[in-house]
């Protein structure tokens, strides 16, 4: 039995397999009534996005993707580091990845994108409060009508990341009604 809805009796043997500046991963032991189950847990540590709207678009930043080999189209956002909280985090990646500054967060969706095996608890908010936008990563972002955005994600063609996917329905449905 390697499922359950069984609580465990004691959680051990928790261990450093692999670790670098990205993430830890750990090996961690669950006894339960009978059997035990190992995990490989990899935690990349806590990480905040942002949704950013003006007039009809979405703030979207082009980064290069390894498993995908391609430019992919995601909302701003990364790691929160340990001396912020997670809107200064999802404020600071917005305005280092795509050069806007912003305003105002507003909290969206809190998720776990895994239970078992990532840890990775993600804080996304939204805004419309653009303030100002820096000449610098031009290059590195893009203005896309909300619409278009949708169509990316249900035909698969630009906009491929989960939590960008997650981020963009959850505006559209608690936001956008």
């Amino acid at each position: 039995m390697t499922e359950t809805i069984l609580f465990p009796s004691s959680i051990g043997l928790q261990e450093i397999v692999y670790h670098d500046k990205i993430q830890v991963m750990q090996r961690v032991v669950a006894q339960f009534d009978g059997f035990s189950k190992e995990y490989i847990v990899s935690d990349h540590g806590q990480r905040a996005a942002l949704v950013v709207v003006r007039e009809g678009e979405v703030l979207l930043t082009k980064q290069y993707r390894l498993l995908i080999n391609d430019i992919s189209l995601e909302i701003p956002g990364g790691r929160v580091a340990e001396e912020e909280s997670p809107d200064d985090a999802a404020r600071r990646e917005c305005l280092e990845e795509t050069g806007v500054k912003c305003s105002a967060l507003k909290p969206l969706i809190f998720y776990h994108p895994s239970l078992d095996v990532i840890k990775n608890f993600t804080w996304i908010f939204y805004t419309e409060n653009v303030h100002e936008i820096a000449d610098n990563n031009v290059e590195r972002r893009a203005w896309v009508p909300l619409s278009r955005c949708m169509d990316m994600i249900f035909y698969g063609k630009g906009i491929l990341d989960g939590m960008s996917i997650l981020a963009l329905l959850s505006y559209m449905t608690k936001i956008k009604k």
